[in-house]
């Protein structure tokens, strides 16, 4: 028992494979869709780069509770899953950006959930990139 215990306490400091990981060159490229609607500022105001604000600054994004920012008007249910306690994770990240209105319909149990999030990426390779190059730029 005790040794499964320890590939267990194993296998959770080590959630990803490395595999999995994302391309941090690619992410910047392909965020460059992403910056039509998002932008990264980091704490201090220096734009990393330059985007639209008809969605959040995905600045620091890993561990972030969902519509948490400051002055951001969010969506309903994005606001209902950040008052839940939710967080954002590597994870919940690309299947959010596969289908965002079905990811929120089926965390929030809700069938009226919406998102203002229109675009779908179901490439997971390129979410994973995405994340990847996010979390290099908020380090």
């Amino acid at each position: 028992m005790k040794k499964n215990w320890n590939i267990f306490t194993v296998l959770l400091l080590f959630p990803f494979s490395p595999l999995a990981a994302g391309d941090i060159a690619k992410g910047e490229k392909i965020f460059k869709k992403c910056k039509s609607c998002h932008m990264i500022v980091d704490d201090s105001g220096r734009t990393i780069v330059k985007g639209g604000r008809n969605g959040p600054n995905l600045y620091g994004i890993l561990g972030r509770t969902a519509g948490s920012i400051d002055g951001f008007k969010y969506g309903k249910s994005l606001a209902t899953l950040g008052k839940s306690g939710f967080v954002w994770s590597e994870y919940e990240f690309v299947a959010y950006l596969a289908d965002p209105k079905k990811y929120l319909v089926d965390k929030l149990d809700d069938k009226k959930a919406r998102s203002k999030m229109s675009y779908k990426l179901k490439n997971e390779a390129d979410a994973l990139n995405i994340w990847a190059y996010l979390e290099s730029v908020s380090k």
